[in-house]
């Protein structure tokens, strides 16, 4: 049933493709395209793969690293806070945050502190190298860690609910803020349809279902260089 369901929404991206059209290029002054199609049929793109574990090390993906202002002395976790805060926090020496207001969507939280955030990894570290980043060079792997080129690779969410989440994929955790489980899973199917990566049985069957539950949901992604 699956298969059949993959071929059908694998044609019907093919033909809603024509109609993408581009996007602006972003600062680096590099072409860039984006796709907008229907949940359903950005599921149905993925790779299906068995995950491997092996050989993973947090390490293996370099983060935070000086994020895309070098000289603002501010880290790629801070620029996420900043582009994100909804009440803008000073800015202090060495770039320490002091105040501000922040919307954790995950689990519908404001929180006005910086250090009650994390910065999570949309498709956490230990699921992206189990889906393919295991094979990439050390740069690609850096490069995605600390991706800002696009939202929402990177998102500032309650500490409480990252870590809940781990590393776990949407077939074993979703926020707990049920209304958000549409946006959740769109993101996340175009974090992986952004940088190539795998999905496992389980992982598909799961989106499947969410997409079938979410009729008016599209995905976008722009895929990485």
């Amino acid at each position: 049933m699956i298969k059949n369901l993959r071929r059908a929404a694998l044609a019907t991206a093919l033909l809603l493709a024509p109609l993408v059209t581009p996007a602006p290029a972003h600062a680096q002054q590099r072409p860039a395209e984006t796709y907008t199609l229907p949940m359903a049929a950005s599921v149905h793109l993925l790779p299906l793969a068995a995950e491997v574990r092996d050989g993973y090390q947090r390490t293996s993906f370099k983060h935070w690293n000086a994020g895309q202002n070098r000289t603002d002395g501010c880290n790629t976790r801070a620029e996420v806070l900043l582009a994100e805060a909804v009440e803008q926090p000073q800015v202090l020496a060495g770039c320490k945050l002091s105040g501000g207001r922040w919307w954790s969507y995950y689990d519908a939280r404001w929180l006005t502190s910086a250090s009650a955030l994390d910065v999570d990894h949309m498709v956490p570290l230990a699921e992206a190298w189990d889906s393919g980043a295991s094979q990439w060079t050390a740069e690609r792997r850096e490069a995605y860690a600390n991706d800002l080129a696009v939202h929402p690779s990177l998102v500032g969410v309650s500490a409480a609910s990252n870590r809940s989440k781990a590393d776990q994929d949407p077939a074993e955790w979703l926020p707990p803020a049920v209304e958000v489980t549409c946006r959740y899973t769109a993101e996340w199917i175009a974090t992986k349809l952004r940088w190539g990566l795998t999905a496992d049985a389980a992982e598909l069957e799961a989106l499947t279902q969410h997409a079938e539950a979410c009729p008016g949901t599209t995905v976008t992604y722009e895929p990485a260089p």
